[in-house]
């Protein structure tokens, strides 16, 4: 049994006005085509937009936040002063975590599949993510992928 659609169009929701449906999702929501009041276009699964869960393009969550971080005395005072910033800790990927249980950074174990697991995260991407059968060669295969990969960057 398939239900009816509302039609949407033309209504108000928030800031964002229906202009027509967009389309359909693969949940068999209706999608929808609206216009915001502070001129932005996009398109709200209808689902969102009856509930009031939607209520603009974005622009609400961005006003607020602006108004939080201006009321903010202590952020208000590091508006325009970058100095603060230059002593933000990046951590490197042979950092060792708190929660590391292994002792090895990038080598742990999982207890579903009874196996220990390597890995290395580099520019955005795993180039090693592997299991192994004991902990010793999960570990050489991590301290392998630090010098292919690393040592490399260290040396540009």
């Amino acid at each position: 049994m398939s239900q009816r659609m509302i039609d949407m169009s033309g209504h108000r929701i928030g800031r964002l006005v229906v202009i027509k449906r967009a389309g359909k999702l693969s949940n068999g929501n209706i999608t929808w085509f609206c216009q915001c009041d502070c001129g932005n276009q996009c398109v709200v699964d209808g689902h969102l937009l009856r509930t009031g869960r939607t209520l603009s393009c974005g622009c609400i969550r961005k006003q607020r936040s602006r108004e939080l971080i201006r009321n903010n005395p202590k952020t208000r005072q590091y508006i325009g002063n970058w100095k603060p910033l230059e002593k933000t800790w990046h951590p490197r990927a042979t950092d060792r975590r708190k929660n590391n249980s292994s002792g090895i950074t990038g080598v742990s174990y999982d207890q579903k599949q009874h196996r220990w697991i390597a890995r290395l995260y580099f520019k955005g991407r795993y180039v090693l993510n592997k299991t192994f059968d004991n902990k010793a060669n999960a570990v050489e295969a991590r301290r392998q992928a630090e010098l292919r990969f690393l040592t490399l960057q260290e040396k540009k």
